[in-house]
């Protein structure tokens, strides 16, 4: 029986974590659960699993962290948002948890941190979709040498608009995922291409791979996942029908596949798989984010930062679509690059980011 302490229970993927584990009684053991505001849905949850430990961050932040270092846990399946959770995900290396991680934070903002633990035999398990994919591809291997990897992209709500119009769009819009059923920050980054660019980030950081063998591409269906073209010319792909529940269920049963967490594919009908080059003239966020990848230090973090507020902004109708890019990309420009040597410095980089990225929007 392995057991489960799970960050960010009640946020999008969180809830399919607890799903997949409820699907195989036995193998699996929500041994502690970490909600960040929603009391209710917490209460819920531990009237249904009954789990030993149970804290809302909102409440006692002190108690809630100890999750990501209990004795009894054999993962910590970090499916928090934000930068807050790249604390959780040091704490649960620093204790040495196998880390299945869907925050994509940690790798963006603190990507240096978390891989000096993985350099030292901590385990880190990837959960993104496209870094499962990749992950899948390398045989599980993530030394494996390659030529490129291949991110794919879904290219969000405004995929088929013209960049024109994307000034006068508003978050109910944005929110309309043509593919994936997401929560509304990570779903705006999707619209954006920010998210994307987190990706590239995250790539570098767990594969090595150098950003000039990373490319990025719009497959408009979303069942190929992502790529690894390999030295001799060869090029492996993930498919599924785009749920998070295989990555999920993977990253719970590794190195096993457990039976199928998707319905299977069913090549006997004709569909088509299309691939379309990524307009960075129209995603200016994306390049922003492969900007600050490259630099690295606490640019990223400032990046995350300035994103966090500016979507935030846009959802409450306080800014345009395209003021995102605008505010995020001032908030980077505001700060000179350091070497990123703790989480405290991190931190305080992260709160600073987030005041000048406030009084940014509040001179629009």
């Amino acid at each position: 029986m392995k057991k489960i302490a799970l960050i960010g229970s009640t946020g999008s993927i969180g809830r399919q974590v607890v799903e997949v584990v409820k699907r195989y009684p036995g193998e699996y053991e929500l041994c502690a659960l970490v909600a960040f505001s929603d009391e209710a849905s917490l209460m819920e949850q531990v009237r249904d699993v009954k789990p030993a430990f149970y804290a809302l961050a909102g409440s006692d932040a002190k108690k809630a962290m100890t999750a990501s270092c209990l004795e009894d846990a054999d993962m910590v399946f970090n499916a928090s948002g934000g930068f807050a959770g790249l604390e959780y995900s040091l704490t649960a290396l620093k204790a040495g948890k196998v880390l299945a991680l869907a925050n994509k934070e940690s790798l963006v903002c603190g990507g240096g941190l978390v891989m000096s633990y993985v350099r030292n035999g901590a385990v880190v398990l990837p959960v993104d979709s496209e870094h499962s994919a990749i992950w899948q591809c390398l045989n599980f291997d993530m030394k494996a040498p390659v030529r490129r990897l291949i991110i794919t992209a879904s290219g969000g709500a405004f995929r088929d608009m013209p960049a024109e119009r994307l000034k006068s769009v508003t978050p109910e819009q944005a929110l309309m995922h043509p593919t994936w059923k997401m929560g509304a920050k990570i779903t705006v980054d999707s619209a954006t291409l920010m998210n994307k660019g987190y990706e590239v980030i995250e790539a570098h950081m767990l594969y090595g791979t150098p950003y000039s063998q990373i490319e990025t591409v719009i497959q408009p269906q979303s069942i190929i996942h992502s790529l690894a073209e390999f030295t001799d010319g060869s090029v492996l792909a993930q498919m599924s029908y785009p749920t998070m529940e295989v990555p999920i269920q993977l990253a719970l049963s590794y190195p096993r596949r457990l039976r199928e967490a998707v319905r299977p594919m069913d090549f006997t009908k004709a569909f088509s798989l299309d691939f379309k080059p990524l307009d960075e003239g129209k995603y200016p966020c994306f390049g922003l984010a492969l900007q600050c990848g490259r630099e690295g230090g606490t640019l990223p973090c400032v990046l995350n930062a300035g994103d966090e507020i500016a979507v935030k902004a846009f959802l409450d109708g306080r800014i345009s679509f395209t003021d995102i890019y605008r505010v995020t990309a001032d908030t980077v420009n505001s700060f000179c690059r350091e070497d990123a040597e703790s989480f405290e410095q991190l931190r305080a980089v992260d709160a600073e980011a987030r005041s000048r990225a406030k009084s940014i929007i509040d001179r629009l």
